[in-house]
This record gives C-alpha cells, sequence and structure tokens, in this order.
C-alpha cells in the first residue's frame, strides 16, 4: 500500500515540478530582454567602460568657440587666444587704451610680444609709447627689465622707421631711470652717440637721444664711455637751438662733475678754440666747466 500511494502521486507533482520550471524559464527570458535593452542604451550613452571609440564631452563641459550661438548664449566671458593675454583682452587695442598706471604684468608682456611680432609700423609706435609712459611707474621698470624689455625695445633703435627709433629712446629714457636698468642700457651708449652725431640738427630723434644720455651720465659709472661725446656736445652748442643746447648743456654739467672727466672737457674746449681762431670765429661756442 505504501508502495501504491507514492507511485499515483509522483505524475501529480512531476507535473507541478514542470510548472515551476517553464515559469522560472520564462520569468529568465523576460529578464534577458529587460536587461537586454538596458545595456544598449547605456552603450549609446557611451557609457560602457568597454567601449573605446570616441566621445562626445558632455554639453556642460564641452569647451566653447568663439563665435557660435552658444558662446553667445551662455553668458560667459570668453578668452580669445592664448599666452598671457588677459581675460577679456581680444586685441592690443583694449590695452593700449589703458591708462599706463592701470597696465598689470600680462599686459606688459603682451605688448613686447607684439613689439616683435607685429608688421605695423603705427602699432609698434603706439606701443612704445605705452611702454614708454608705463616705465613712468618704478614697479613697472622693474617688470619690463624681468622680461627682457630693455633688449627687445634697444633691437629697435636701429629701426629704418625714424618715430619708431625716437619713441624707442624715449621709452629707454624713463627705463633709465632705474639704476639696475642703467647697467644694461650702457651697451647702447656708442648707439645713442653715433644716432646723436647722425641726425638732423634739432630734431626730435636728436633730442630724444640727448635726454637718454642726460640719464646715464647722472653717476660717474659709465661716463667714461661718453669721452667721445664732448667734442660734438660742444659743437652741438652752436648749431643747435636753444632747446638742444640746453639738453646738451644738463651733459656737459653731468661730465663735468666726474674730476676725471674736466681734462677731457678742457681739452676739448681748447681744440674748439683753435678751430674757431683759424676759421675767424673766436669766441664763438666756448663754455667753461668747474
Amino acid at each position: 500500500m505504501g508502495d501504491g500511494g507514492s507511485v499515483a502521486s509522483s505524475p501529480c507533482n512531476m507535473k507541478v515540478l514542470l510548472g515551476l520550471v517553464a515559469g522560472a524559464g520564462a520569468s529568465y527570458g523576460i529578464y534577458k530582454l529587460v536587461s537586454g535593452r538596458r545595456k544598449h542604451g547605456k552603450k549609446a550613452q557611451g557609457d560602457d567602460p568597454t567601449d573605446h571609440g570616441p566621445r562626445k564631452q558632455p554639453a556642460a563641459t564641452r569647451p566653447l568657440q568663439p563665435g557660435t550661438l552658444l558662446e553667445k548664449v551662455s553668458g560667459l566671458s570668453m578668452v580669445r587666444g592664448t599666452g598671457s593675454r588677459a581675460a577679456g583682452v581680444s586685441s592690443s587695442g583694449e590695452i593700449l587704451s589703458k591708462s599706463p598706471g592701470s597696465l598689470e604684468p600680462q599686459h606688459l608682456e603682451m605688448l613686447l610680444s607684439l613689439l616683435q611680432s607685429s608688421p605695423d609700423p603705427s602699432e609698434r609706435t603706439q606701443i612704445l609709447v605705452t611702454l614708454g609712459n608705463s616705465a613712468a611707474f618704478s614697479v613697472n621698470q622693474e617688470l619690463i627689465r624681468d622680461m627682457g624689455g630693455l633688449q627687445i625695445i634697444g633691437n629697435l633703435l636701429p629701426d629704418p622707421v625714424f618715430e619708431i627709433r625716437v619713441q624707442a629712446l624715449n621709452a629707454l629714457n624713463n627705463l633709465s631711470m632705474n639704476v639696475r636698468n642703467q647697467e644694461q642700457l650702457q651697451v647702447y651708449i656708442s648707439q645713442v652717440l653715433e644716432m646723436i652725431e647722425t641726425s638732423p640738427v634739432n630734431s626730435d630723434l636728436q633730442m630724444a637721444a640727448l635726454r637718454l644720455l642726460t640719464n646715464l651720465s647722472v653717476t660717474n659709472n659709465y661716463q667714461h664711455l661718453m669721452k667721445n661725446s664732448i667734442t660734438l656736445c660742444l659743437s652741438l652748442l652752436v648749431v643747435g637751438n636753444e632747446i638742444l643746447q640746453t639738453q646738451v648743456l644738463k651733459v656737459l654739467v653731468n661730465l663735468s662733475a666726474n674730476h676725471d672727466m674736466v681734462e677731457d672737457i678742457l681739452r676739448a674746449q681748447v681744440t674748439r678754440f683753435c678751430s674757431c681762431v683759424s676759421s675767424g670765429d673766436a669766441g664763438t661756442g666756448l663754455y667753461f666747466f668747474n
């Protein structure tokens, strides 16, 4: 009896078991279908870590391109260009329009870079004017020197454009107010003397060169490099106008403060006097310094 009851219940148990297996299979199939769609969706969005293809940056982190609609509507200030340009500054015109006292180090660096790269003489002239005005502030005198600006500006002294040479001298004149700058500017003394000698008399170029020479002759450190200028200065006292003569006298007064230069000045005056006597102009252009 026990064995007969067990056999009779087996078909019923098998049907239940088969039903459970079928249900489990159907559930697994539905799960695979749903999970497959989710994985497909993630791959389409580029979230699959095994996907090594090109990806687009999300709109929030994608860099804005200048001139695009996204830039215009984003309200963000774009930095155009690279290097040391300040944020929001897109051209040299914006810097040149600033007051000299408001120029920051990155502005000075940009102007020095443009001074070397710009093919436009008028732009380079304006840059030199701005740098010269900014050099009226002692902090900028230090910054321009540390940026290599003394050599950059000094390289423009032989420029073929007359006004560029004038403004380069004016800028160096302001920069020479710094004693440490004079250490580097002394290498241009012979070049400045040549410009004084070859420039048209009473010209802006000659005046600018004399002003620079005046500043460089304030101390005794570099006066020995100006011995050849004494005869030239005495000659300019004769042919120059009153403004030029005043500037020449400033140079001679500075040199006469150095006892080692007095003999050279007196010797040059004697030579000048003898020349005037031989030409019938005795007493013309004769000056004495103590």
